[in-house]
Parts: structure tokens; sequence; C-alpha cells
């Protein structure tokens, strides 16, 4: 009897890498002297990054801080979902981030079928979140992760290859 092989793919996130790199973010605020005395404050919840300052230029060094320190702690920047900046009292700016963190059902379909196309004898099912991806073949689960690099550009997701047996 062969036996089946198999790796799960999941779109997600350190979220302590995230905490750390956002606790850097607000040590650099501090420090700048562009950004000193901007009341700039950048809030982490469960779901969404709140950034409120003065000034659409200081927000957008904000982000380009965010976006450097997420480079380097190694969180892909395709977690960030920007919403649109919306004006907030005192003359102040708002900028909420979204993360991304998941897989909803369109995407996991689309993906599942992009992968059993290319891949014959793979299959590919799905599991809440995540997509559980087999075959009998080690070489065909080695071409399906290579694959993901591709779907990832497609898809604008981080996706991550987990659980390989």
């Amino acid at each position: 009897m062969a036996e089946n092989f198999s790796f799960d793919i999941v779109s997600d996130f350190d979220r302590q890498e995230l905490v750390n790199a956002l606790d850097q973010v607000k040590r650099e605020i501090s420090q700048r002297y562009d950004l000193k005395g901007t009341e700039t404050s950048v809030d982490l919840e469960k779901e969404h990054i709140f950034i409120i300052t003065n000034s659409e230029l200081t927000l957008n060094s904000v982000i380009d801080i965010i976006r450097q320190k997420a480079v380097k702690r190694k969180l892909s920047l395709k977690i960030f979902d920007y919403d649109d900046i919306e004006a907030v009292s005192g003359n102040k700016v708002k900028q909420t981030i979204t993360l991304k963190k998941g897989l909803n059902q369109e995407i996991a379909k689309k993906i599942s079928k992009s992968i059993r196309d290319e891949i014959k004898k793979i299959n590919v099912s799905i599991n809440g979140e995540t997509l559980r991806v087999m075959s009998k073949s080690k070489n065909d689960l080695q071409l399906a992760i290579k694959l993901l690099e591709n779907l990832e550009e497609t898809y604008q997701i981080p996706l991550q290859a987990n659980n390989y047996r």
C-alpha cells in the first residue's frame, strides 16, 4: 500500500513578531526628529492597526516605518490591507490597517482549482481556513509548494506551507 504525503496551506502571520515590530515603530516615532511632537499613536487591536497623527505626510512616514520593521521581522507586507484615510477631530488623520489572516472559501476554491489544474496527481481538500494538499509523490508536493509563490502574487495574500508529512 502506497503512503500518502501531505501539507497544509494557510494564510497566517506571527502575531508576536507583529507586536514586536509595532513596538519598534513606536520607539522610532518617539526618537525621530521629524516625528517628535506630532502626537502620533499606533494601536494594535485584534484584527486592525490604527494610526492617528496630525498630517498625511507624517502618516506616510509612519506607514513606511511599519513596512520596514515588518520586513525586518520577516512578516509579509500582504498581511496589511489599508483602508481609506479619514479626517478626525482636532485636525488629525486616521488610517486603519486591516490584518489579513485565514483563507476565505472563495479564494480557497480558486487556489485548490489552480493547484489541481497544474498538477494532475494531487488531491486538495478545504478544511475551514486551511487547504490540505495530498499526494503519493513527494515531488508533486514540492511542485505545489513552489506554485504557492505564484498564487501568492495572483491573489495578493500571504500563503505558507506547514505540517509537511
